[in-house]
């Protein structure tokens, strides 16, 4: 089978800047394609090449014949007033044309029978004629509210009104540029799936690491312009990639000792150069072309970290606090100890109270009840306070300045210039308006304001957004380095299973819950109590997650008889869940009737429902039932 997609000596510039130099790669049916690369490489430039947005100055680009290729855009849906039904349906827009295109032929006087036979093949294969039951399907597939107004929609569902719309037609070539960007993490295992379960070929841009690690079964790797393809998973591209490099590294020294020894031989007497070897000569010029072409060490980012005097033992208290955003309460009756050298990652879905908690901690809103303590000695620097103030006006240099060529690390002064290009930016960058740079490199200015500052507690709210991976790494390093308390929120989870050492977990119903460990643990934690009830019981030394009130000395005889039948409840539901799973994964499922179709998929919503609620009832009759026994004891 023919490739989808192939570059052949692909070149492309803007201005000064090489984006593409003799790029050759492919893209193959039914393979997950990751393309990595610093920020500003070219990754949505290579991605646009093959959506056809833009043509390369040079070279050969190939697109399989009437190939399907869809693009995730990365930026959401704007506010609007138009209708999830009428967006998705946008998808459908060639499909449309093909229809109208068939129609108008068929009513000619001449008629071109192998042309209408390919224009149907193309709508079959498409989807078919009815495109409002094919958005139909999605809007069921997808379970969204066709009716409502993409306004109306947060950014997780609108994210997944725009993958409705993706793959409406059915692409054989799915294009996502940064997926999961400001996604919270619910969001990002959803689509994680979704994509995961995608039938046809996909090319994604992303920094985060776990949706690489699970999704991608080759590596595309821009670097300065050069793309070089590794197969085989993310982790597997940094084993491959680094074992190359120290190869390299002995065939460069090998081969720059041959070119010294050649260079001193050219430079001998005259005597020497009267009767030296031209074809050695003729060797030693191809030898310096080779050295002046080879690709050298990129500039690493390098990030120091101001670190304050040392704080008080206790950093904050809470007790007993209450907040609400009018009728709708986000933290009830929290009490929490932070300590000093504590690192605390806060998880939870958009809306769910982190930045609010984030908030009070910092004093920048007060609780409606409960009492708020910091500890001594507290030198504070938080990121979503300096995000505030970006003048998008300043170079980057006066950004970070603060105005002044200089800026104090150590008690020593250095020139901003310098220090800035441990964070990548050349200095004719740093003289850059802070307006007209990209998310990445606002992110980077963010980050190296915020560093400047002596801290012992450091704040971080969504730190890693549209950083590349590299700079990501270098930031976890630092962290890990850092003597000061950290808390963090981010959607990361690598980010987070390398930087945390605790979570607070914001659950459904205003439960905020305590854990060891990183994002990982969390994860490993909430399986166990799934899966080993007994060991749940027997259980006697863990700590309550959160304060709760005296209970009775023991359940009911209600809530018992409701506690021995959820079990068998459970086991009946998902038996049924599975079943269903079986009969939607089936090839012409979709090809049914729209009104059976949407009955079963209805249903599978409402068994997935009703399993996730008898779930969240058994445990919670759980922790009721070992409270007491820790009670007794």
């Amino acid at each position: 089978m023919s490739s989808l997609v192939s570059f052949k000596d692909v070149f492309l510039e803007f201005g000064d800047q090489k984006i593409l130099t003799g790029a050759s790669m492919s893209i193959e049916p039914d393979e997950r394609v990751c393309l990595i690369g610093r920020n500003g490489a070219g990754k949505s430039t290579l991605i646009n090449i093959i959506n056809d947005e833009l043509v390369p100055d040079e070279g050969e680009v190939h697109t399989r014949a009437h190939l399907r290729v869809s693009k995730l855009q990365q930026a959401l849906p704007s506010e609007s007033n138009e209708t999830v039904f009428d967006y998705i349906k946008g998808g459908l827009a060639n499909l449309k044309q093909l229809i109208d295109t068939y129609n108008t032929r068929i009513e000619a006087d001449k008629q071109d029978l192998r042309e209408l036979q390919d224009l149907q093949h193309r709508i079959e294969e498409g989807g078919g004629w009815n495109i409002n039951n094919q958005v139909e399907r999605i809007l069921t597939e997808m379970q969204l509210p066709g009716e409502k107004s993409i306004s109306e929609l947060s950014g997780g569902w609108r994210r997944r009104a725009t993958l409705g719309k993706a793959l409406i037609s059915q692409p054989e070539l799915l294009l996502l540029d940064e997926p999961t960007n400001h996604l919270d993490l619910s969001a990002i295992q959803w689509l994680e799936d979704k994509i995961y379960n995608f039938q046809g070929s996909i090319l994604f841009v992303t920094h985060d690491r776990a949706f690489m690690q699970r999704l991608g079964t080759r590596t595309l790797e821009l670097d300065r312009a050069k793309l070089r393809s590794w197969p085989g998973s993310y982790h597997k591209y940094l084993k491959d990639k680094e074992r190359l490099e120290e190869e390299e590294q002995k065939q460069n020294a090998l081969f720059d000792k041959k070119l010294e020894q050649e260079e001193t031989w050219i430079r001998q007497g005259l005597k020497a150069r009267r009767t030296r070897n031209e074809g050695r000569v003729r060797a030693l010029k191809k030898m310096r072309d080779e050295y002046s072409q080879r690709l050298k060490p990129q500039q690493q980012v390098r990030i120091h970290i101001e670190e304050g005097e040392l704080s008080g033992k206790k950093i904050v208290e809470l007790y007993n606090i209450d907040f609400s955003y009018g009728d709708h309460k986000v933290i009830d009756r929290l009490s929490l100890k932070i300590q000093r050298g504590d690192r605390i990652g806060l998880i939870g879905n958009n809306g769910v109270g982190k930045s609010t908690l984030i908030k009070i901690i910092l004093g920048e809103i007060t609780p409606q009840s409960g009492t708020v303590k910091l500890g001594t000695n507290l030198q504070i620097a938080s990121f979503d306070q300096l995000r505030k103030k970006l003048d998008p006006e300043k170079t980057v240099a006066q950004i970070v300045g603060d105005g002044s060529d200089y800026i104090k690390l150590h008690g020593k002064e250095r020139h901003v210039i310098g220090y800035l290009k441990g964070f990548l930016f050349s200095p004719k960058r740093a003289m850059t308006r802070a307006g007209v740079l990209s998310g990445g490199e606002c992110n980077r200015i963010l980050l190296a304001k915020l560093f400047t500052q002596p801290s012992n507690l450091l704040i971080l709210d969504e730190p890693t957004n549209d950083l590349d991976v590299e700079t990501l790494e270098v930031l976890e390093d630092k962290l890990g380095e850092y003597n000061g308390t950290l808390i963090v929120v981010s959607h990361d989870r690598e980010f987070l299973d390398n930087v945390i050492s605790s979570t607070l977990v914001f659950e459904s119903g205003n439960r905020i819950v305590a854990n060891a460990g990183g994002y990982s643990d969390w994860l490993r934690q909430g399986k166990a109590l799934q899966l080993d009830e007994a060991s749940l019981k027997r259980s006697k030394s863990d700590k309550a997650d959160i304060e709760q009130k005296r209970k009775p000395t023991k359940l009911s005889y209600k809530l018992q008889r409701e506690l021995d039948q959820l079990p068998g409840q459970l086991e009946v539901l998902e038996k049924e869940i599975s079943d269903l799973h079986q009969i939607t994964s089936d090839a012409g499922f979709y090809d049914k009737d729209y009104e059976e179709v949407k009955a079963v998929m209805n249903t599978l919503a409402d068994k997935e429902q009703q399993l996730h609620s008898l779930t969240e009832r058994w445990a919670e009759l759980e922790e009721m039932q070992l409270e007491l026994v820790r009670s007794e004891t």
